[in-house]
């Protein structure tokens, strides 16, 4: 645990060096936030009885999904991990003594949570303060909060584990942009990214909501929001428990093929 620990303590720091980045990120975000937010408003004052989520549930879903933005998107993409894979690199990962998931994973934890320290603040600080209707609610108490953060980890931990598949899948293509690019859109769509969940059509709900994208950022979202409360909420959270568990076994096994044979040519 000792080295999984320096490893996350290393990546950790090193992320945190890319401020302008962040800075830039931040105003990125704010903008598309309030343009998501003034969208929506649009179509709630057409009517507002239509909408399976209340208005103040929908600005505090975008304005939490636009400050750890870098925690829950698929296309937060490790290129270090995907080079060592391309170029062969990954070879002398495989004679550190260390398991290499838990090693991609720690990195990966490690990253997301850096990018998203960075940019976080700003963000709620002023969502916080803006005037109504526009303004970002805090949580009802604290329990809500705490199960809260107890769904956004869980939901890291299935963003991390469905990527590890993604970079496994790299031993087995020459190029990873057709993984990304497919799995990006796919993730954005299901995973509620680009409108939430419940505004899918019932039909389509039914299924997508079973799916390991909608343990992801939807859950942790939706509770902070109060659209998932109660009872509802810890089945929630047993429901991103169950996928993320899911996901690490799958990837332990899809790992240990691949490994099994992988050849790196060159000298």
């Amino acid at each position: 645990m000792r080295m999984y620990a320096g490893v996350f303590r290393l990546r950790f720091i090193y992320a945190l060096q890319y401020r302008a980045a962040a800075l830039a990120g931040v105003s990125t975000q704010f903008a598309w936030g309030f343009m998501e937010i003034f969208a929506f408003s649009a179509f709630y004052r057409s009517n507002p009885a239509a909408f399976p989520m209340e208005f103040s549930h929908t600005v505090s879903y975008i304005w939490i999904q636009q400050a750890f933005l870098a925690l829950f998107m698929l296309w937060f993409w490790e290129a270090d991990i995907s080079d060592a894979i391309m170029s062969g690199q990954i070879s002398y990962d495989l004679v550190r003594p260390m398991d290499l998931y838990g090693r991609w994973f720690c990195q990966s934890a490690a990253n997301r949570l850096a990018r998203a320290a960075l940019r976080c603040s700003p963000i709620l600080l002023i969502a916080l303060i803006i005037p109504e209707p526009y303004r970002l609610s805090p949580p009802p108490d604290i329990g809500v909060f705490l199960m809260f953060l107890l769904s956004s980890a869980l939901a890291l931990g299935v963003v991390i584990a469905f990527s590890m598949l993604m970079y496994i899948s790299l031993f087995y293509t020459l190029s990873s942009l057709g993984v990304r690019a497919f799995v990006s859109s796919l993730s954005d769509f299901l995973s509620g990214a680009i409108i939430p969940l419940p505004f899918f059509p019932p039909r389509v709900l039914t299924v997508v909501r079973y799916l390991p994208f909608a343990a992801m950022q939807n859950m942790p979202l939706r509770i902070y929001s109060g659209d998932i409360a109660g009872a509802a909420a810890y089945r929630g959270v047993a429901f991103q428990a169950a996928w993320l568990a899911a996901l690490v076994i799958a990837g332990r096994i899809a790992m240990g093929r691949a490994l099994k044979k992988v050849t790196v040519h060159g000298g």
